[in-house]
């Protein structure tokens, strides 16, 4: 980039100034009505970069640089925000704009946060604490400008040249410089900022693209319906977007067809999304029409139901393939589309370039890198009913997208040798690949036996009564925990909690089977459609159940 040594580590920027050399008029974004060329998205990308520049604080000598808060939905300002803020040698901190004031007011203080910007929501809430951020000194609605250039909506920008001199010099950052804090969900406590590098979240673009054939590539039109303060919607679709010079879709707001019309307006190839849009889209009358033009889909960030993948496929004529990942990997770590084949209820396998090991509660190896480690124990109880493989163990990996701790130090991050345990639970069958189970913290014990809380509720979803479940642990005077599920019951199939039970009893060992089913409106969800099991769990009473036929309703707003 113009204004970056030449010989600088990669920022994750750059590809912005090579796509408005290489094919300036090509679109980079359709919003709505409007469509920003990669010219006009370079020249808005290096106004905001001097602009935040100019109110942002200095850097200290030996220090992180500014940190620029952008609380914004998926519109061309969160864009030229972003982009900007890298260009400007400064640090990300995205955010999601429907935040309450005091998760803002967290999320404010623990980044230290200067400078701001966000929605006229967003900025009123943060008014109403701001007494408790004085860190933060510059707000706005828009990414700030300087005279150097002129975002997209006032002026037609004319493409760069190749030779003529940037306004003024920027820090040259890239590489293993922090770019950006992502903070993760807090399902386990306050939420915890993620420092990931250039060099990270760079890694998982040339990681994916070793698969063949490619996900994405400069000819795709990309949807970018995923929230883009999360890491999936942030780096596997803007950043790929970006990388390869293609054309993104924005969609702040998905409507009742999840943006159907959108899809088929810009004749969309690569859809990335989440279990609720799938099952919308799934459901959609004219599916199979809009989704004429893509070429991948691509579903992650929570488990998609078996179901529901064979009847989007059948809809649409589009196997959906699934990503596995983490915010704290830039994220993905494995898909189905390594193997190439979407085989159902598994994330596929790892990455080219990611090292993957399952590991049993005393750090001993199951399986790594593609094959099984032979078992002391063969008498050890494991869910070889389900099918056939390696024990459940955790997921541990090592890679160059590999954040670098949880900020300020840099704790809990990955070991002197590289690898990080990333909580989750996984098995691998005979042929190499994974299946998640569950998150290791969310095991059930019932007499000291392992209960994984996936297990149930994919048995339960195989049930034509239930549209979605959710399972938990909960204490029990003589067996320590027993399995309690909460049941979303499927439109237009009145189903009984000794219904499902029955149908528990023919498929699960007895110990596994739930002692009680909750029949709730909804299941609360976060911004990428995980259950929130936190707030099922505070509704949840603390005792056993009185008997099996308990119905309770549990919506979102308890």
């Amino acid at each position: 980039m113009q204004d970056a040594a030449a010989d600088s580590a990669p920022n994750l920027a750059d590809p912005v100034r090579r796509a408005a050399l290489h094919h300036g008029d090509k679109p980079a974004l359709h919003w709505r009505d409007q469509s920003i060329s990669w010219s006009e998205l370079d020249v808005a990308v290096t106004a905001a970069a001097h602009g935040l520049a100019a109110v942002a604080p200095p850097t200290e000598p030996g220090g992180t640089p500014p940190r620029v808060a952008i609380a914004l939905p998926n519109t061309p300002d969160f864009v030229i925000g972003l982009l900007g803020t890298l260009r400007a040698g400064l640090v990300a901190v995205p955010v999601n704009p429907g935040l309450t004031a005091p998760e803002l007011r967290h999320v404010l203080a623990d980044s230290g946060a200067s400078v701001l910007i966000g929605t006229d929501r967003v900025r009123s809430l943060v008014a109403e604490v701001a007494a408790e951020l004085p860190v933060l000194t510059a707000v706005h609605g828009t990414p700030p400008t300087a005279v150097h250039g002129t975002p997209p909506a006032a002026a037609h920008a004319t493409p760069p040249s190749a030779g003529a001199p940037g306004p003024s010099a920027l820090p040259s950052r890239g590489g293993d410089d922090l770019a950006v804090l992502l903070y993760t969900s807090g399902t386990e406590g306050r939420p915890k900022g993620a420092m990931l590098s250039h060099r990270a979240l760079l890694a998982n673009h040339e990681q994916v693209d070793r698969i063949d054939p490619p996900v994405v590539g400069p000819t795709d039109t990309v949807l970018l319906a995923l929230p883009l303060f999360h890491a999936y919607g942030l780096n596997s679709g803007l950043g790929a977007v970006v990388r390869h010079g293609a054309t993104g879709v924005l969609l702040d707001e998905l409507g009742p067809t999840a943006g159907l019309d959108e899809i088929a307006r810009h004749r969309v190839s690569v859809l990335a999304g989440v279990p609720s849009m799938f099952l919308t889209w799934a459901d959609a009358p004219e599916a199979r029409a809009a989704t004429a033009s893509v070429r991948v889909a691509v579903c992650g960030a929570a488990p998609l139901e078996r179901a529901v993948a064979a009847r989007f496929a059948e809809a649409t004529g589009h196997p959906v393939h699934i990503g596995y990942g983490l915010t704290e990997t830039a994220p993905m770590l494995t898909t189905t589309l390594v193997s190439g084949v979407a085989k159902a209820g598994s994330i596929g396998r790892p990455l080219p370039g990611v090292r993957l090991r399952l590991v049993d509660p005393d750090g001993v190896d199951l399986w790594r890198d593609g094959e099984a480690v032979p078992d002391d124990d063969p008498d050890e109880l494991d869910i070889s009913d389900i099918a056939p493989g390696t024990d459940p163990g955790q997921i541990v990996v090592a890679g160059d997208n590999l954040f670098a701790g949880y900020w300020p130090d840099g704790r809990d991050g990955p070991d002197a040798d590289g690898w990080w345990p990333t909580g989750d639970v996984a098995y691998a069958d005979a042929d190499g690949d994974l299946f998640l189970v569950d998150r290791l913290g969310e095991l059930i014990l019932v007499n000291g036996f392992n209960v994984y809380p996936r297990e149930v509720e994919l048995v339960l979803g195989g049930h034509p009564g239930v549209a979605e479940s959710a399972v938990l642990g909960v204490p029990h005077p003589r067996t320590g925990e027993t399995v309690r599920a909460y049941v979303v019951p499927a439109q237009g199939r009145p189903v009984t909690s000794e219904e499902l039970l029955a149908h528990c009893a023919r498929n699960l060992a007895r110990f596994k089977c739930p002692t009680a089913v909750e029949f709730v409106d909804a299941l609360p969800h976060s911004a990428i459609g995980k259950v929130r099991k936190i707030q099922l769990r505070s509704a949840t009473p603390a005792g056993p159940p009185a008997s099996a036929d308990t119905r309770t309703e549990v919506t979102d707003g308890q």
